[in-house]
């Protein structure tokens, strides 16, 4: 289907002030600075003729409907734009065979835009393959998923993959002030406060798009768009959280200290008070891969796994469906059994060589591949313990000024509880004791 950007669409249907401030060129985008500069894919794209196949690959409302849009517009190619969610193979031929009609005819190219392209299936995506090697069409791909999981390696391995990243909190500002005062936006015939302005910014998570809608609701109400016309407007209290004062460090404090106390209730409400207030679920997701190791460890290993699969969840996706994977991560952590006997290990055992108790590496236990280290004496006397009976064999492995020293204490609170009577038999046995 032809874009709903021409010009009379505009004028027969009122747009959404995310539509009305779309940029018309490259330069009036904001964020996505590595993408942008001199000399990158896009410029490039723009700058010349030469048909190109990119995939945009990010989280939602960070622009890859606007880059393709700007890109069709500034070098004025024709622009269609099939939605993965409803597009059938029928759909993508037709729309490659309008755009080889129109080359032919007119020497005019074609962006081809597809939406959600991690939805086509391996037909769809098929269908789409002789367009974008004979380069019948300027295709780009948006997704918001990783197209290494989602889209064929044909397609993929013939077009350009680009990252974009969440906005920052500054670039989703500039885009609210740039709305208020744009003629394409209010005109200036409304008044933000700063504090609204603020909570804004907070609800936005990155997301262009979704502040721009937010704003228009709040501009519906009132000229003078304060917090409280701002919540009435979205339905979203302003949680008072200064990301760089008190708030920010009491809160993420209760956090931690809830999931460690096993208070899964109130390690969730501390959860949705940072998420709601704008808080960066990257940030969230940091501190619970950290308590994983630091307050469960190994009385629950499968913990950490989870964390960091969250982490990389979060990454992938974003807000508002990454609250549900932290969320997850936070009543695993919450209540698993504890054990600081990983952190308090490491901690003992720097603390050791900070104040001096190195020693130096056993002989036997030296690199010994490199040429002239068998003269040194290196690996002399070294015994494999693969040769031994269940793989354990007595011999000397730390320094001698900390032979005796002890630094793992494993708990016996679940999952460590047999690491802990394992680990008490292996150290008799090399200890000798």
């Amino acid at each position: 289907m032809e874009s709903l950007f021409d010009s009379a669409a505009e004028e027969a249907t009122p747009q959404p002030l995310a539509v009305r401030m779309r940029p018309r060129t490259l330069d009036e985008v904001i964020g996505q600075r590595h993408l942008l500069g001199p000399g990158t894919p896009l410029r490039r794209l723009v700058e010349s003729e030469a048909p190109m196949s990119l995939f945009l690959w990010g989280p939602p409302g960070t622009g890859k409907t606007t880059l393709a849009y700007v890109v069709s517009n500034v070098t004025k190619r024709r622009f269609v734009e099939v939605s993965a969610v409803s597009a059938g193979v029928k759909d993508v031929r037709a729309a490659i065979d309008n755009a080889r009609r129109e080359l032919g005819m007119s020497g005019r190219q074609t962006v081809l835009f597809v939406d959600e392209v991690h939805r086509f299936n391996k037909a769809q995506q098929d269908a789409l393959l002789p367009a974008v090697e004979n380069r019948w069409v300027t295709f780009i791909g948006a997704t918001t998923e990783n197209p290494f999981f989602s889209v064929i390696s044909p397609l993929l391995s013939r077009s350009l993959l680009l990252t974009l990243e969440s906005l920052s909190e500054d670039d989703v500002r500039a885009v609210l002030e740039r709305a208020v005062s744009d003629p394409r936006g209010l005109g200036g015939r409304a008044t933000l406060a700063p504090a609204a302005l603020e909570h804004l910014v907070r609800l936005a998570g990155g997301d262009a798009r979704r502040s721009l809608t937010y704003l228009e609701a709040a501009a519906l109400l009132a000229d003078d768009i304060t917090v409280e016309v701002v919540e009435k407007a979205v339905d979203k209290a302003a949680v008072r959280y200064d990301r760089q004062g008190d708030q920010h460090y009491d809160v993420i404090s209760a956090f931690i200290k809830s999931m460690r106390g096993s208070d899964a209730d109130a390690a969730l409400h501390y959860l949705a008070r940072m998420i709601e207030a704008g808080e960066d679920p990257r940030f969230i997701a940091r501190r619970i891969v950290i308590f994983a190791s630091e307050d469960v460890g190994l009385a629950d290993p499968t913990c950490l796994q989870t964390a960091v699969a969250v982490a990389q969840a979060v990454q992938l996706i974003g807000l508002p469906e990454g609250q549900i994977n932290l969320a997850h991560a936070v009543i695993h952590c919450a209540t698993a059994p504890k054990s600081n006997a990983v952190v308090k290990a490491i901690g003992a055992a720097a603390g050791d060589v900070r104040r001096g108790l190195i020693g130096q590496v056993p002989g036997h236990l030296r690199d010994a591949h490199y040429p002239g280290a068998a003269k040194l004496g290196h690996g002399d006397g070294y015994k494999y313990p693969h040769d031994f009976e269940h793989g354990l064999v007595r011999q000397d492995y730390a320094p001698e000024q900390i032979r005796t020293r002890r630094y793992y204490e494993p708990t016996r609170h679940g999952a460590e509880a047999p690491i802990a009577d394992r680990w008490a038999r292996i150290r008799d046995f090399l200890r000798g004791t």
